[in-house]
């Protein structure tokens, strides 16, 4: 353990770490990435995509080891009792700084389905990581406007067949699909500029997980709601690499999905959408609640 060193050399060796941990599994993905984009066969794609999977969950596992080495953070995690690799999982967070992302992949690795987001079509083509995206099984996801669908209204609801079809390969392997419903980091600007009505939180947008659900709604039955807390305030990521993060709280609630809202067409049934969406507020005002709760924060 090397968390006795002053800050910046901590910071300093994470830096280091991260990269070589970074660019030794990242050339190792991107030959997986290569040898499933040349062979075009079924169940040769199928070993890659495992064999990316892998990769991946060895390099989060790499960067659990750095912070092992250069921490002190005291991690209290609940509510991983009963995960499993073999169920498929809807997962959600709330979202203020980019160490939530080292945060969750530390804390499921190898409890849960490697996790995975919903794309956009375009971000295919993005250099580099793009093509990993693509070699991890990411689903990429294809919209049509209100304004295209006027235009041409045979499009309504290709976009969410679209989306089923390439869910198929979903059907027989385990996935989490991750979603931070707020879209972006929590910020005073940002929560002032929205008049959010949670302390804690900005405005969740319920369309991407509604459109999840009715992609893959006859797979995914649970949610795993997560609470993310940092005690002493939100770090940045600079903060966390220099191992000046002391206390992280995360907290996982299981929650069964009603029937009622998979497998429906979000975009386009307006009753359906009020209805999830009030579903997903009161989830929100809950979820302020306990961060009321666990910061000490007094009731308004």
């Amino acid at each position: 353990m090397l968390n006795f060193l002053p800050a910046p050399i901590i910071g300093a060796v994470a830096s280091i770490a991260i990269f070589i941990n970074t660019l030794f599994w990242c050339l190792l993905l991107y030959l997986a990435a290569v040898a499933k984009l040349l062979v075009p066969i079924p169940a040769w794609r199928k070993q890659c995509t495992k064999a990316a999977i892998w990769l991946a969950e060895a390099w989060i596992r790499g960067n659990s080891a750095w912070m092992w080495l250069t921490q002190r953070t005291d991690w209290r995690v609940s509510g991983l009792e009963g995960l499993t690799n073999e169920a498929w999982y809807l997962v959600v967070s709330n979202h203020q700084s980019w160490v939530d992302i080292f945060v969750l992949q530390h804390v499921f690795n190898k409890k849960i389905p490697f996790l995975k987001f919903f794309l956009k079509q375009e971000l295919i083509w993005v250099p580099v990581i793009g093509l990993a995206w693509w070699a991890l099984d990411f689903p990429f996801m294809k919209r049509y406007s209100r304004e295209q669908i006027a235009r041409n209204p045979e499009l309504r609801g290709k976009d969410l067949e679209t989306t089923r079809k390439m869910c198929e390969r979903f059907k027989t392997t385990p996935v989490s699909v991750m979603n931070f419903l707020e879209g972006t980091r929590i910020t005073p600007g940002k929560h002032q500029r929205q008049q959010s009505p949670y302390r804690h939180l900005l405005k969740p947008k319920a369309g991407g997980i509604g459109f999840v659900l009715g992609a893959m709604g006859e797979q995914v039955h649970t949610m795993l709601d997560v609470t993310i807390v940092y005690p002493q305030g939100i770090p940045d990521a600079w903060a966390f690499i220099r191992g000046e993060v002391k206390v992280i709280e995360v907290i996982v609630q299981k929650r069964p999905i009603p029937p009622e809202f998979r497998n429906q067409d979000y975009q386009n049934d307006e009753p359906f959408r009020e209805t999830f969406q009030a579903w997903v507020r009161d989830l929100w005002a809950e979820k302020d609640h306990l961060l009321d709760e666990r910061l000490g924060v007094a009731e308004r």
